[in-house]
């Protein structure tokens, strides 16, 4: 048996792209962001991913631009590592090896060769103490270097990036934590601490949240959470310090930034409003208000010229200096919780959730973008604390992706529970969901789980409820009239007066399995009976699940007693059961392999099996922290080849789930992330990318040269040139205008191109005109050997009695001599018989 391929839980699609501060670059064409593991590169102006810059193991932390090269960024990780990338070719440059787990990372012009990082405390790694200490980077060729040499700056800080700034040409670092703030003078080695009273009598809170430094003058701006902003001055002496305070926020202030001048300074909290301070007139301020979320971050481009907010709903928003918002990058939307669960589309192969309220977001798992917010509510959110609204609970689609049903409730104080039941027709014009039918009250208490049926011969849903039924709702066939497609109740059924709680149809779509708190029925939805009812060790049915493909003849379930059961449907029996406290099962569409998550002393463990084998092809424990609620099997655009067995559930389909933390999580091998760190490696160079003037001297110069040395060596490498007229349209269309040569250059380059040089048209027309009287003279008689010799050869061939050191016919003379040998004699034949 080979090796097992290793497994790893990573963030791979969906993951948080306003977890820390996005940099912009110096040219402000890009925007780069920490987004789980890897580190991404959008195009400011396009929205679009450039690059994912992956090889970190653990998750990003920090990113800064690189002060002695505006090309490059470091990145940091709490895998131990500071790596440095060149993000517009998307290649690896080196990897520092700090040995700690890294949660922040600063730089400073003035300290040339050190990245400064925060990480735990050397004594405590298991506590939550901090140091900030300066990390000197080693010259070395290698592409992998040990960064051992750390000296510390600071004690106990705030892990939080936004908790330290850079003062004035890096003459001082200003931390904040608690009710604390510390500033040290790198000259003077020394550190002043200045203490602020909690002010909880007074009700204020006083806590710093977030510290930004002035780049010009000696003035530290910092944000508390009581919405309040403090500037302070004279801090190099610890008596004689001042600050003045400006308020506007209501809530807490997230972040902070001066403006790369000093001119302005920048704030934003929940109020989702950008605030601009005019520095020297604190009383003027602009806003930019309605930005859809609270902001988290702000950062502003190296020119002052271009804005950047991160926003509490995974959203980067780039502003044109603080007048209008120019694009917007949305990333997973992650709410306090999905009520939804986690559903695939069937057309787009999209991942459908609750995303902003009253909304199902689409979002693209293979490019890591959302695809389309779909608004179920129609209804206006009013963005009030206790103010009862109507939520998104439930989704589901059919098997072909055509219908989509969503139930939304709304529980208000002192009254019913409000449902509706939607179901809404796919439109293939517009490429999304149109709502098609409203069912209001559809049950008499909360809907609990709902599912369409796979068979293709009818469209039905199943819907189950606490009201002790469920009801099977049948699309009605309209296609003979002009009537649209309509929905209506098909079948009511119950069990006892028993609660349902689950349902599951088959692969097929024969067999319906409804779980009755202890029982598991198993009904016909051809004709509605009751096949067979199920028993089971005590306790409620928590989820049901049939097999597929070969294991379509069992049905798994779970109990609320830590019972997974796995029932025979031929004997009717119970095949298998074994005590595990199974939280959440789930079915891979494409295999037979079903994923079981279990809880287990506040962590989840994950087993991976197929009914029929009694051994899990993969398990493994303490998954994640908490309980997984939420999972689902995504289908491969492109299936793996994997042949290590512990690794080939992964082959069709790839398995997503959501902390308790709302983190999507998935499944990585060794083997995949090996080739997608190869390809990032890769510089590849397409015909189509604009070439620069700097190329067009330099480049193909080198070009030609390495063509005629070529030709020299080998004279059979030597091939037929193309036409050189679409490689100049593409350096005149795609290359800049700003870096474009004069035209007068290009006008007198392009039409040289298209111009075919007397030598050569020369050359190519002999060989036409010899293969031309070669062929007069075979048709008009038998050529002589030496003749053909001398044309098979190209140039003249000496005969055995010929004399070698006579001098080789010209093509001229060749020519004439072949038009000689083709002329007709027979008349000279004639006369001299007469």
């Amino acid at each position: 048996m080979v090796a097992h391929a290793e497994i790893r839980v990573v963030h791979r699609g969906g993951s948080k792209i306003n977890f820390r501060e996005p940099v912009i670059t110096n040219d402000s064409r890009f925007l780069l962001c920490a987004s789980g593991e890897s580190v991404k590169v959008y195009s400011s102006s396009s929205e679009e991913c450039i690059h994912d810059l992956q090889g970190h193991t653990d998750l990003v932390s920090g990113i800064v631009r690189n002060p002695s090269n505006h090309l490059q960024v470091y990145s940091c990780s709490t895998d131990g590592t500071v790596r440095l990338w060149d993000f517009t070719d998307g290649i690896l440059i080196k990897t520092f090896i700090i040995g700690y787990p890294i949660y922040s990372i600063y730089v400073s012009e003035k300290h040339g060769g050190v990245v400064f990082v925060v990480i735990p405390m050397a004594n405590d790694k298991s506590s939550e103490l901090f140091q900030l200490v300066a990390v000197h980077l080693p010259r070395s060729v290698d592409q992998e270097v040990e960064a051992r040499e750390l000296s510390a700056v600071l004690y106990d800080v705030s892990p939080y990036p936004g908790a330290a700034s850079f003062g004035r040409e890096g003459e001082y670092i200003a931390a904040a934590k608690g009710l604390q703030l510390e500033v040290f003078f790198f000259k003077k080695q020394k550190s002043y601490r200045f203490l602020l009273k909690s002010g909880i009598k007074k009700g204020a809170k006083n806590e710093f949240t977030c510290v930004s430094c002035h780049p010009k003058e000696d003035c530290i701006a910092t944000g508390h959470a009581d919405g309040k902003i403090r500037l302070w001055r004279n801090f190099n002496q610890k008596k004689e310090y001042t600050y003045s305070t400006l308020h506007w926020h209501h809530g807490a202030v997230n972040t902070l930034h001066f403006t790369p001048e000093g001119t302005n300074l920048l704030s934003g909290g929940i109020e989702s409003v950008l605030v601009q301070w005019c520095y020297t007139q604190e009383n003027q301020k602009d806003f930019l208000p309605r930005l859809g979320a609270a902001i988290t971050h702000i950062a502003v481009s190296p020119d002052g010229s271009l804005f950047c907010t991160s926003h509490s709903d995974n959203k980067i928003t780039i502003i044109q200096s603080c007048v209008k918002v120019s694009a917007i990058i949305q990333g997973l939307v992650k709410g306090e919780g999905v009520r939804t669960d986690l559903t695939i589309d069937p057309r787009s192969k999209a991942l459908v959730l609750n995303g902003k309220p009253g909304h199902l977001q689409f979002y693209s798992l293979h490019h890591d973008k959302q695809l389309y917010n779909l608004d179920i509510v129609q209804q206006e959110y009013i963005h009030e604390e206790g103010l009862d609204q109507f939520e998104v609970v439930k989704a589901a689609f059919d098997t072909r992706g055509d219908w989509l049903a969503t139930v939304e409730e709304r529980k208000q104080k002192g009254s019913e529970l409000e449902i509706n039941l939607k179901l809404w027709a796919y439109d293939e014009q517009t490429q999304s969901f149109v709502l098609n039918t409203t069912v209001t009250a559809p049950h008499e208490d909360r809907i609990t789980a709902m599912c369409f049926s796979p068979s293709p011969e009818t469209t039905m849903l199943v819907t189950i409820s606490f009201d002790g039924h469920f009801k099977a709702w049948l699309l009605a066939d309209h296609s003979d009239t002009k009537e649209g497609a309509s929905w209506s109740c098909d079948f009511v059924g119950g069990y006892h007066l028993l609660k349902p709680g689950c349902c599951c149809f088959s692969a097929d779509g024969s067999l319906l399995a409804v779980g009755f708190q202890e029982v598991v029925t198993v009904w016909s939805p051809a004709s509605w009976e009751l096949l067979t009812t199920l028993s089971q060790p005590p306790g409620a049915i928590r989820d049901l699940c049939f097999g597929r493909l070969s294991c379509s003849k069992y049905l798994l379930g779970t109990s609320t007693k830590n019972q997974l059961s796995c029932w025979n449907l031929l004997t009717c029996s119970l095949e298998w059961s074994t005590p595990m406290d199974v939280s959440l099962l789930q079915a891979d569409p494409l295999s037979e392999n079903i994923a079981a998550f279990c809880s287990q002393s506040d962590c989840s463990d994950l087993f991976v099996f197929k009914p029929s084998e009694p051994r899990p092809l993969y398990s493994q424990r303490a998954l994640c922290t908490g309980q997984v609620q939420h999972a689902v099997f995504a289908p491969r655009d492109q299936m793996l080849e994997s042949c290590e067995e512990r690794a080939q559930w992964l082959n069709r389909s790839q398995l997503y789930f959501l902390t308790q933390h709302m983190d999507l999580m998935t499944f990585s091998t060794k083997t995949e992330e090996d080739r997608l760190l190869a390809s990032s490696k890769q510089l590849v160079v397409d015909d189509s990318v604009a070439v620069t003037p700097f190329y067009l001297l330099l480049g193909k110069h080198r070009q030609q040269q390495q063509e005629k040395q070529e030709v020299l060596t080998n004279p059979m490498a030597e091939r037929t040139q193309l036409p050189q007229g679409s490689i100049a349209i593409k350096e005149l269309l795609y290359t800049p205008a700003h870096v474009l040569p004069s035209a007068s250059f290009l006008c007198s380059m392009f039409v040289r191109s298209l111009l075919i040089s007397s030598s050569s048209a020369s050359e190519e027309k002999e060989p036409v005109e010899e293969e031309m009287e070669s062929e007069e003279g075979d048709s008009e008689g038998e050529a002589d050997p030496r003749d053909a010799r001398q044309d098979l050869g190209g140039s003249a061939a000496w005969g055995p009695g010929e004399e070698l050191g006579a001098p080789a016919l010209t093509k001229a003379q060749e020519r004439e001599l072949r038009r000689v040998k083709n002329v007709d004699h027979s008349w000279l034949s004639n006369l001299l018989e007469c």
